[in-house]
């Protein structure tokens, strides 16, 4: 049975409290949906169709999402919560960069594969890698999500769309589905700011120092995400590659 990103986005707190003791994150989401198979869908017939065809619709327009391994990854300088400037090219200059997009702090997905990412920290920095995120949102919302979870890693606020844009990764929300999710109370446009209703695919990428990227992964369906394993095992080759 599928369930819709807003019937997952009401299933109770005790969950993602939950969350935060379970490994990697398979684990977390086969979770995450057991438990929701108890809570009863607030959507009507009409809401979950309009859903199934945003999601059909982005699989037809972003057939094969991000930008592909071998692929030089492309320079950004970013603002972090701080408001920090923050480039990928300096901070290539110590090391591999794990870049990860994800589509705000409203998205339980993202929530669950950044709380594994911050357990496998000491692992990407035995082989000399760093965290780096980027979202849509704007940094206050960020600053606000990184005293709630304790996020010691970077969050960066693509505020014109161009970096989730240079790494195929951008796409606009539907005006039939923005009305859905704001019948429901998600009002994208509160994360981002005024007139973005805009997401990126979920995307992970790996990094070298030469600025290559060396794994990735960016699915249209938004509750598939690379596995901190995965990562690591790319980090374990490059640090023997030296």
């Amino acid at each position: 049975m599928r369930y819709s990103l807003m019937f997952l986005l009401l299933v109770t707190s005790q969950l993602v409290h939950a969350v935060e003791s379970v490994p990697g994150y398979q684990e977390s989401l086969n979770q995450f949906i057991e438990k929701s198979k108890s809570a009863k869908s607030p959507f009507s017939e009409a809401d979950r169709a309009v859903m199934e065809n945003a999601a059909k619709s982005l699989t037809a327009s972003i057939p094969s999402p991000g930008i592909k391994v071998g692929e030089k990854a492309p320079d950004f300088t970013l603002s972090n919560a701080l408001g920090k400037k923050i480039s990928l090219k300096d901070e290539l200059k110590k090391g591999p960069v794990v870049l990860v997009f994800y589509r705000g702090a409203w998205c339980p997905f993202c929530n669950m594969h950044l709380h594994a990412l911050q357990k496998s920290l000491p692992q990407f920095k035995k082989y000399g890698a760093q965290l780096i995120t980027v979202t849509p949102q704007t940094p206050d919302k960020s600053a606000e999500q990184i005293k709630k979870d304790g996020y010691p890693f970077e969050v960066l606020s693509d505020l014109d769309s161009k970096v989730m844009k240079n790494y195929k990764l951008y796409f606009e929300l539907p005006e039939d589905l923005i009305a859905v999710y704001k019948k429901h109370e998600l009002d994208i446009e509160a994360f981002n700011g005024k007139g973005r209703n805009v997401l990126p695919v979920p995307g992970s990428f790996v990094i070298d120092k030469q600025g290559v990227v060396r794994a990735m992964q960016a699915q249209t369906d938004y509750k598939l995400r690379m596995e901190p394993a995965v990562i690591i095992e790319t980090l374990k080759k490059l640090y023997v590659e030296g």
